[in-house]
Formats: structure tokens, sequence, C-alpha cells
């Protein structure tokens, strides 16, 4: 059993700047790839970021290429995301999510946990 707690979302003006956190429990947590989803209202789940078991590789959604950053401390049990030059369209609550198999990183239906979800809004 692994427990997620997204932190570090917030109200931020375009072009600003947020890094959410999330601290998984367990002994486990390098062994799982680790994703970031978000949802808007009215929208379906959407991929954002995952992260390889031991943060070597990442996956980012097209429209967050060379804005965002997902990054993982194992030592700490924590996953990252840094969300640079934020833009409406970012607005959404994002969670974070934990997958034991890696395979299709970009699937909700992957992933075993998840977070609560923490806000983001990003106002123009």
């Amino acid at each position: 059993q692994v427990q997620l707690v997204e932190s570090g979302g917030g109200l931020v003006q375009a072009g600003g700047s947020l890094r959410l956190s999330c601290a998984a429990s367990g002994r486990t947590f390098s062994r799982y790839y680790m994703g970031w989803f978000r949802q808007a209202p009215g929208k379906e789940r959407e991929f954002v970021a995952a992260i390889s078991r031991s943060g070597g590789s990442q996956y980012y959604v097209d429209s967050v290429k060379g804005r965002f950053t997902i990054s993982r401390d194992n030592a700490k049990n924590t996953v990252y995301l840094q969300m640079n030059s934020l833009k409406p369209e970012d607005t959404a609550v994002y969670y974070c999510a934990a997958s034991w198999s890696g395979s299709l990183y970009d699937r909700s239906g992957a992933y075993d946990y998840w977070g609560q979800g923490t806000q983001v809004t990003v106002s123009s």
C-alpha cells in the first residue's frame, strides 16, 4: 500500500512558477514509476509527466515540454513537478500517482495509487 500526499499548489500569475511535491509512504517508493496528471473543470484527466524508478528517464506531454520538469528523490520518498512559464490553460487539479508496472506511463489506468490532488490556478 502506498499513500500519496501532494502539496505546493496555489494561485500564480501567468508566467510565474510553482513547485509541486508528492510525498509517498512506505518503503517501496523506488520501485514505482511516478506520474503527474491534471484535470481541469469539465475535462478528462490528462497525463502531464512521468519519471522512471531511478529518475533516469522522464516523459512529458507536448504542451508542457520545456516548461515543466519532473524529478524524484528516492531517499525522501518524494516526487516533484517544477512548473515554469505557467499559462492560464495549466489551471487544473494536479494529481500524483504511482505505477508498479511502469508501462503505458501516460495512461491513468496504469497507475495503482493516487493522491488527493492539489489545485493550481494561473491567472491571466
